[in-house]
């Protein structure tokens, strides 16, 4: 009778102790991932009507479509409104464009800018620009998510650029603190002050 108890309160330890690790283990992933996100958080890039950060959605867009980020923006108006678009030029030249969900980072869908597909000039002319950004970028230290990191501690990061008259920065929008560059080979980061 004793042997029957022993093994009864061994067993009952073994599934009761499982459990608690088991129910620790799962306690300890979430927390992990929420550490992660609030860490992204802390360093600012949230819209303020966005949950996923300018960083967050330029990184689901490029492991979604691999290739350069040139440019990130929440839409503004219309049935695309709050949605981010990540212009990515894959190696080839082609320009995608990536829709990212603002709720969750998950990506809605990719098209490529046909709207000048009756001009070839026009074609010839976007293909061009997306080379041009990639040979502006290469050697560059810091890309289009590293330049959002780096604002997002001045506000809610909502636009991220090639600057289009100089080529060694990224442009970068914010919510409330206007406009910042950051320097593509140096990571140095400036207000950008009206004219």
């Amino acid at each position: 009778m004793k042997r029957k108890l022993v093994i009864a309160a061994v067993a009952a330890s073994v599934v009761i102790g499982g459990g608690a690790a088991v129910a620790f283990a799962d306690d300890e992933a979430r927390t992990g991932a929420a550490e992660v996100r609030a860490a992204d958080r802390a360093e600012g890039s949230t819209a303020s009507s966005s949950k996923a950060t300018a960083a967050e959605v330029i990184a689901a867009a490029l492991r979604h479509t691999p290739g350069t980020a040139v440019g990130a923006d929440r839409k503004d108006d219309g049935a695309d409104a709050g949605t981010w678009h990540v212009d990515v030029v894959q190696a080839d030249g082609v320009e995608q464009t990536v829709a990212v969900s603002p709720e969750t980072g998950k990506v809605l869908g990719v098209h490529r800018d046909t709207e000048d597909a009756d001009d070839s000039d026009d074609a010839d002319d976007d293909a061009g620009e997306a080379r041009a950004d990639l040979a502006a970028l290469k050697g560059a230290d810091v890309d289009a998510r590293e330049a959002a990191l780096a604002v997002a501690a001045k506000g809610a990061v909502t636009d991220v650029d090639l600057d289009d008259d100089r080529a060694t920065v990224w442009s970068v929008d914010t919510a409330k603190a206007g406009e910042w560059q950051v320097d593509v080979r140096t990571g140095k980061v400036t207000h950008e002050l009206d004219d």
